[in-house]
Order: structure tokens, then sequence, then C-alpha cells
């Protein structure tokens, strides 16, 4: 299934999704959809993938982009560290590290490579409806990047 057919439109609001588990996407895109039908989704099942289009996009940037960790091509933290390193296009984009891994290590990483965030992949539609939904609402023209708040709990 190509899950770049799932784009909704209108596109006033726009997130990526980089996730190589099939369930793990068609979870997100589902959640998703409920909570707010109207917000556009490209998924990409690599991080070379995610790459190449970020490199392509000049008016359809996303306003967020989910970065899974363990991915095929290129891991999350390789992403992570070529789009820090593209600061002018891609500098209002906020990334979310998105990962089941609860590993300091990785969140310390994460936090020193340049994301706003990380959150660690709920096991329950609910938990991660909840988690998706305290995301979305965050307004990242206010948000600061501190590191008291820097993993993002659908549990809080």
């Amino acid at each position: 299934m190509d899950y770049t057919d799932m784009l909704h439109e209108p596109l006033h609001k726009l997130i990526y999704l980089a996730e190589d588990d099939e369930d793990d996407r068609i979870l997100f895109l589902e959640v998703l959809k409920e909570i707010h039908p109207e917000i556009g989704v490209k998924v990409f099942e690599d991080g070379q993938r995610l790459l190449d289009s970020l490199h392509e996009a000049e008016n359809d940037k996303p306003k967020i982009l989910f970065l899974d960790i363990n991915m095929p091509c290129k891991n999350g933290f390789e992403c992570l560290k070529e789009i820090k390193c593209r600061v002018g296009c891609l500098s209002g984009v906020k990334i979310i590290m998105f990962s089941t891994s609860s590993s300091t290590l990785h969140i310390e990483l994460s936090y020193k490579l340049g994301a706003d965030g990380y959150a660690i992949k709920p096991g329950s539609f609910n938990e991660l409806k909840d988690l998706l939904q305290e995301i979305i609402a965050i307004n990242w023209s206010k948000a600061s990047r501190n590191r008291t708040e820097f993993v993002l709990d659908s549990k809080k």
C-alpha cells in the first residue's frame, strides 16, 4: 500500500511520519484521522525516502515530523543530523523522535542533535490518541526547547 495516497486535503497543516513498521504506520494514521482528519500526512518507510522528499519539498514542508529511530537505509539519528545541517528551508519544522525506546542514551542523543521532543510510542490506541493530541496542541511558536519538557508522554 502506498501511504502517500492517504494525504488529506485541504493542507493547512501537514505532518510527516518516517516509520518502517507497517502496523505502527497504520495505527498512527488511524489515530490522526480520528482526532484531526483535516491534517495531511505523508508517510515514509525509511530515512532516505524522507530525506529525498525533504530535499524536493519547497511549499510542502511539514509542520511536524515524527521520526522513528530504527529504520533501514538511514536511521532517525542520521536523518536528524542531516535535517539540522540544512537550517534554512527546514528551520520551522518541529522534529519529534518517535520510538519504542525509552533509553536515556537515545533521549540524550536526540536532545543533543536538536530534536524538539522525544515521544515514546504508546502501547494502545487511546494512549497514542492522547499523545498525538498533546503534541498537536503545543503552540510551537511559543514553546521553548528545554530538557524538562523534552520527553513527551501520554501518561502525564
